[in-house]
This record gives structure tokens, sequence and C-alpha cells, in this order.
């Protein structure tokens, strides 16, 4: 039994050194950050489609973008910077959600223009015989804020080309919303028609990863939706094997990280031309649609560009499969319900931490029946003790007779080994559930828990609970039956000692659940072996 033992803790040992691996990843140190300006120009894909590309690929060069340029835009959740060269989404922070717990007033900033971590949102227009300089547009004002009370924002760019077109460029956010709507109407004011391309894509220089063993950790990275396959991720790596080139009708593309997302959500209704490229390390991808405008007429595009937390109630009325971008693992059915179920007794109790210890406790009541028969197993094993001890006096130092002795004793007594080692097996699954809740969830980002605990999905800073859950691990091993062979005994005293190690560095919110849950199999295994000693007894 004990051998199985050890293959199952040395599993998930395993798995804690790759959760733990990619944790370091995620909160490692980041580079400084400076600031740059990008240029535009056409290329063209494999379907003979015209699509944005840079001009000099070598843009690592610091260039502040003058301030007259930029227009600053404030909802109650979103704070953006508009680039009047282009009308591109330069910047994005999100007012709800600090950076850091001591930082309460500083927000996080999704979208940059640094060269070292440069990620914006650029939309436009490329004419098939222009030169496709970015337009210059003209605004009426610097500084936009939405009134307490006001039923939504625009903001009104206005643009001018030597092609004779007049292109209005509208954004329009409403009070509690991450998603803001461009509207494009187009005025060919010339005596020819024009002909060229709208265009909506997401500019990201590739982040700094790191992987563990088994890559347990969140998506980063882009993705695709389609009909026929609502969600489909296209890795960094991926983008810069091949350029993507796709005709879709509705869609959508996105770039993904941790808790937060950017993605641009075209007309449902329309075919679009789906292409990404990649150019120095800076990895795009967008859409386009072919425009046709005759002399004197019009044309109007609109799309809707979402920046925010990855939230399902969010995502969901957004478009179809946006709700999936909530990266929860090859485990992600578990995940699901396991944040369902915390979600709803959140709503009941108000504190993550309070809901991480409740569904820990619900999970062993549903396996409870399950756990009482294995912990009686064991408690028939431990039982057979001083039987086992005079198996070893009889066979002495041969192993494969103390083996097969072992074996028929177990038979006799009607007893199965295998089963003490279940509740460690079915453990491991949650364990990898929370894991990806604790790391995914938002919602549970800078979550407070109770005293010194301010934040469940960083380590506890003074290792309490990992401490804690040594010292109930090790209290549940002496409980349980060991193995006459004395490596085997030190081998299973030292677990303890190595998962506190471990998990010092994995979210406290984690550790909880794994205290808890090793709590609730402590105590339901002396109960049960005590039941069956006092029954024993009266035999």
């Amino acid at each position: 039994m004990d051998t199985k033992k050890i293959f199952i803790y040395g599993l998930l040992a395993a798995i804690c050194f790759s959760l733990w691996g990619a944790w370091q990843k995620d909160y490692g140190n980041k580079p400084n950050q400076s600031q740059t300006a990008t240029v535009q120009t056409k290329t063209t894909n494999d379907n003979n489609q015209t699509v944005p590309t840079l001009v000099n690929p070598n843009i690592i060069k610091v260039a502040k973008i003058p301030a007259a340029r930029l227009v600053h835009v404030k909802t109650d959740v979103l704070d953006l910077t508009i680039d009047t060269l282009g009308g591109n989404i330069i910047s994005a922070k999100l007012p709800k959600y600090p950076l850091d717990t001591k930082t309460p007033n500083i927000p996080v900033r999704i979208l940059h223009t640094n060269p070292n971590k440069l990620y914006i949102a650029e939309s436009g227009l490329i004419g098939a015989k222009d030169n496709n300089k970015p337009i210059q547009y003209k605004i009426t004002q610097k500084q936009y804020t939405i009134s307490p009370g006001q039923k939504s924002l625009v903001v009104n760019l206005k643009g001018y080309t030597a092609q004779g077109l007049v292109v209005t460029k509208s954004f329009t956010l409403t009070p509690g919303s991450y998603a803001v709507k461009l509207d494009y109407k187009i005025n060919n004011q010339s005596n020819k028609s024009w002909s060229g391309q709208f265009y909506t894509q997401i500019k990201r220089k590739k982040p700094k990863q790191a992987g563990g063993l088994f890559r347990l950790h969140t998506y980063t990275g882009a993705a695709i939706s389609s009909p026929k396959k609502p969600y489909k991720k296209i890795s960094y790596s991926k983008m810069k094997k091949e350029n993507l080139s796709q005709n879709i009708k509705g869609g959508w593309v996105a770039m993904q990280q941790r808790y937060f997302l950017s993605t641009w959500i075209p007309d449902q209704n329309k075919l679009h031309h789906y292409y990404s490229h990649v150019n120095d390390d800076i990895y795009t991808i967008g859409m386009t649609n072919r425009v046709n405008i005759g002399a004197g007429g019009q044309s109007k595009f609109s799309a809707n560009f979402y920046v925010g937390p990855e939230v399902s109630e969010n995502l969901a009325p957004l478009a179809k499969g946006l709700n999936l971008t909530i990266d929860y693992g090859w485990l992600w059915v578990l995940s699901v319900a396991v944040f369902w179920l915390m979600q709803h007794i959140f709503n009941f109790v108000g504190n993550w931490g309070w809901s991480i210890v409740i569904v820990t406790v619900l999970i062993k009541l549903v396996f409870y029946k399950f756990s009482e028969a294995s912990y009686m197993s064991m408690a028939k094993m431990r039982a057979l003790a001083p039987k086992m001890k005079l198996l070893k006096e009889r066979c002495g130092g041969d192993k494969q007779k103390m083996g097969q002795a072992t074996m028929e004793l177990y038979k006799k007594e009607k007893i199965n080994p295998i089963s003490g080692c279940l509740p460690q097996l079915i453990q491991i699954p949650f364990f990898i559930a929370f894991y990806y809740v604790l790391i995914e969830a938002v919602q549970l980002r800078q979550a407070p828990f109770i005293f010194w605990l301010h934040d469940l999905s960083l380590r506890d800073p003074y290792y309490v609970l990992p401490i804690l859950m040594g010292i109930t691990m090790f209290f549940t091993q002496k409980m349980t039956p060991m193995s006459p062979d004395p490596a085997q005994q030190k081998m299973m005293m030292f677990m303890p000692l190595i998962f506190v190690v471990l998990f010092a560095s994995f979210p406290a919110g984690l550790t909880l659940y794994w205290l808890i849950n090793y709590l609730c199999s402590g105590l339901q295994q002396w109960y049960i072996m005590r039941k069956y000693e006092r029954s024993h007894k009266k035999r």
C-alpha cells in the first residue's frame, strides 16, 4: 500500500513543482516601461487580401507621442487614451481593478505603447491605390468623462484623406461596461469611386513566458472564433510558424492573459477575412472587410471592442464562445462547477475565503461514504499490525515471501490495500481544478480572507497556512498504517515537510483548500478508526 501511496504523493509533488514554476512566471519581475509609436502600411496575404503591418519592424525606439495628439476618455470602469493619428486605442486602464493591494489608487493597465510590452487596438482604412498614411483626425475636446446618470458617452473623431474621403470615427461607451462600440462613417466627396478595406486588429509584443513540467498555467496568447469552432486558441508559436488567413461569418479575435483580455467583435451577420502576422516579436491578429464607395457615395461599418476582466456575465452576451476565454484548463468542466458553487456561496457569505472552506467541506461530504470505505480498510490494516509483525519475524529478510504472506493475510481478512490510496487520488483533480479557478477567476484576484490574508490569489505572507497544512498532514500520516519497510516509513514522514516547502509559494486560497481538505480527511479518518477499534474490542 505504501508503495502506491508514495507514487500518488510523487505524482502530486510533480504537479506541484509544475504549478510552482508557472506561479513564479506569473509573479516574476516585469521589465521597465517606455513609450513608442508605430507606423502602418499594407501587405498582401495568401488570399490576395491587403492587411496592415509595420513599415519598420525595429520599433524598439523610444518615441514619446505628442500630448497634442492624445484624447483621454473616462467612465466608471474604463480609462482610455486615443491617439488622433489613426484614431487607435493606445492605453486602457481599469479603475475597478487596482494593480496591487498596496496601491489601490493605481489601476491595472492593459494596453500600452512602450517597446517592452507593446499592446494596442487599431482600426482603419486601407485603400487599394492609396499611400495608406494614418488619418490625422480632428477632435473638439481633449478630455471626455461620463457624468453620473449619463446613459452613454460618444467621442467623435473626424478626418480627411487625400482621395477625398471624409471619415467620422465614433467611440460609444456606457456606464459599467467594458465594451466600446466603434462606428465608421465614410463619405466619398470626390468624383471617383474608392475601393479598399476596413480593418480592426490587436497588436501585441509577445510577453515573456516560462512553462512548468506539465504547463499547468492559464493561457496567454491569441484566440479566434468561428461558427464551427466558437473558441480556438492560436498560440504565439503557431502564429510565428504560419499566418492566419481565413474567411469567417461573424466570429471575433482576442488577445488573452491571466484575468483580462482584449477582443474585436465585428458584425456577426457579415463575412470577414481574418488574418495574423508576426514582425520582430510583435504579434498581430485582426479582420478586414472590403469597401467600395462610388463617387459621392457613403458607407458605414461597426464593431465592438472589449478590454477588461474575464467575467462570463460580461462576455457571453457580446458574442458566441467569448466566455470560453476564461481558461480553466483541461479540467474546465470541474473548474466551472467548482467556481459556480463558490460564486453562489460567496453571494451568501460575502467572503471568498469562507466560500473556499464551505465548498471544500461540501466536496468532502459528497465523497464521505466513498472515503469511509477507504478509511475502514485502513482501520482493518492497522488492527493487523501485530500479525504483520509476526509475519515479518517468520519471513526474516525474504521480501518475496513476506509479500506473498501479506497478500494472503489481506485476502483472508477481506482487505483491499489499494482502497486506502483512493482518497488521495480523488483529491488530485479537485486540487488542479481549484488551482485553475484561483489563477483564472478574476473575482478571486486580491480577494481578502481573514486577519493577515489580504489576497487569496497570492501566497500566505507569513506561511501560516502551509505550516498548519503540514502539521495536519503529519498527524494524518501518523494514523495511516505504515509499511514495515523502514525506508518507506522515513519517506512518508518527510512528505509533510516537502509539501510545506512546495505550498509556501502557492496562492493562499489553494493552500486553504488543501488545509481544510486534509483537516476534514484527518477528522473523518480518526472517527472511523476509533469507531472500528471500539467495535473490534467488543468482539
